[in-house]
């Protein structure tokens, strides 16, 4: 049999070639037809102290997002999000609240009251529901009506203090002297205050310590329990990921729960909602977690009713 001709091959080669040019400009338009369809999704602007390699990070943007998808919300499908880091160092809050402002967000969701007042002021539009501790009564009316364009979901940390204490107290039946750790202004933003805080505090030979929750502690939970560990303190935390990380006990409603919390309050707004009419949201469950691996650690017994207390008890 006869070999093709060369016109013969010429041609099946430039039909083939016109094969892949059509297939890569359709793909090239399905791609440009789905960044356009993408960009018409609601967007979730969400700010952050949270290094994003970290496991804390996963475990409080997974908590929020399993929240919105209970809620019937898919990513890609009927919502974006636009995360920003702020890798520990709150001072990079205004600059990333602007870029979120600047990036049109429908919603931001913001940590503490850092990043509350960042957001209040890179923007004067954009509805902003707060994560913080305590009730922002500084920059909200009240918990029925924050006003404005701001509500807040909060963990109510300090309101827990005295029980806190008293916990301490069951761990340490002999307890005069107890340091607390807190964040004065709410605005440190360095890691190596709270190791100045540390020696400091050895000066007085403080017996146990209670260490107050805000966006700088919770992001450096696992140095605050190693320090802990270290200067053989026994401390108790606002939140369970404290334990996680090596605390030995804590009180309070978990982070992962606070972040879940706020994801009905952003399907309110998208869907047309007055964050300023959404009353601030409380938790109604606290947890009381503790580490029988740290108490060990520390020299400590812990007695019998506190294990029964415990909603978890780690081992």
């Amino acid at each position: 049999m006869a070999a093709p001709g060369m016109g013969h091959v010429k041609r099946r080669l430039a039909a083939i070639v016109a094969a892949g040019v059509l297939l890569l400009s359709q793909g090239l338009l399905s791609l440009a037809a789905y960044a356009q369809e993408a960009d018409k999704l609601p967007r979730v602007g969400v700010l952050t102290n949270v290094d994003p390699t970290s496991a804390l990070y996963s475990a409080l943007q997974g908590a929020f997002r399993q929240g919105l998808r209970d809620l019937g919300y898919v990513e890609g499908k009927n919502v974006t999000f636009l995360t920003k880091s702020a890798r520990g160092n709150v001072g990079l809050f205004p600059q990333l609240a602007r870029e979120l402002a600047d990036a049109n967000v429908n919603v931001m969701v913001v940590v503490g009251d850092q990043g509350l007042r960042a957001a209040k002021e890179a923007t004067g539009t954009i509805p902003i529901v707060a994560l913080m501790c305590d009730m922002p009564d500084h920059v909200m009316a009240s918990f029925a009506r924050p006003g404005g364009r701001a509500t807040a979901v909060i963990a109510c940390s300090t309101d827990l203090a005295g029980k806190r204490v008293q916990l301490l107290k069951e761990l340490v039946p002999a307890l005069i002297n107890v340091a607390v750790l807190y964040n004065p202004g709410d605005h440190a933003n360095s890691e190596s205050e709270i190791e100045k805080a540390f020696a400091l505090m050895a000066v007085d030979h403080p017996q146990a310590l209670v260490i107050v929750g805000d966006v700088l502690m919770n992001v450096n939970a696992k140095m605050l329990a190693d320090l802990a560990l270290r200067n053989q303190l026994p401390a108790i935390y606002a939140q369970r990921e404290f334990v996680d990380m090596g605390g030995l006990i804590s009180y309070g409603a978990s982070l992962k729960g606070l972040w879940r919390r706020a994801a009905p309050y952003v399907d309110k707004i998208l869907k047309g909602a007055d964050p300023g009419e959404l009353p601030i949201d409380q938790p109604t469950r606290f947890e009381l977690v503790l580490s029988l691996k740290t108490a060990k650690m520390l020299g400590i017994q812990v007695p019998a009713s506190l294990l029964v207390a415990a909603d978890e008890v780690v081992e």
